[in-house]
């Protein structure tokens, strides 16, 4: 009963932060990332997928991933899903990973939100709300970007252009950086 409870009044707080979020002043979507400067390791998870695969955040250890959160009735949400759509199509073959972590809602929700949304990148279902607490969200979407030793470098809270040069660049220099630090390692 008390996890119940715990669940719906997290997912009644993420409603109304969607709600500020979205009816904000500003009339163009944030493009610009905020840097961790602590770099704290990424919260794991093992969640399925739309097929029931499992996948656990640290089946990606060695590729750059973007983790966001959403819903299919939060507008900003909806809103930014087409540039994650054409994000995914500039990263796909650059070994970075997109990940979508639907909050709270059950396959044919999702399912039947597909058919008018499509979603290219891989969707995972936290229908029991869990990784709210353990990823600190106060709201939807929240979007972070882990590097490729598993450490969230960057967050995002509300919606962006995802495709935008600036933030794909970013991502993108978090691979080279992988690169780099393989390199070192190496031994001669």
């Amino acid at each position: 009963m008390f996890k119940q409870n715990k669940i719906s009044i997290a997912a009644i707080v993420l409603l109304l932060s969607s709600f500020v979020i979205s009816s904000s002043a500003f009339s163009a979507p944030d493009i610009d990332l905020i840097e961790l400067k602590h770099k704290p390791p990424a919260p794991d998870f093992v969640l399925p997928d739309m097929q029931n695969k499992a996948h656990s955040l640290s089946d990606y250890l060695g590729k750059p991933v973007i983790v966001t959160f959403w819903a299919t009735w939060c507008p900003p949400c909806i809103k930014e899903l087409p540039s994650f759509n054409r994000a995914w199509a500039k990263l796909k073959d650059e070994g970075i990973v997109v990940l979508g972590i639907n909050i709270n809602e059950d396959i044919e929700t999702i399912e039947s939100f597909k058919l008018q949304y499509p979603i290219d990148f891989t969707i995972l279902r936290d229908e029991a709300s869990e990784q709210i607490e353990n990823w600190n969200m106060t709201g939807l979407p929240t979007t972070f970007i882990v590097d490729a030793e598993g450490r969230v470098v960057y967050q995002a809270m509300g919606e962006r252009e995802w495709d935008n040069d600036n933030i794909i660049n970013k991502v993108r220099a978090l691979k080279r950086k992988n690169k780099q630090i393989k390199t070192a390692k190496r031994p001669s």
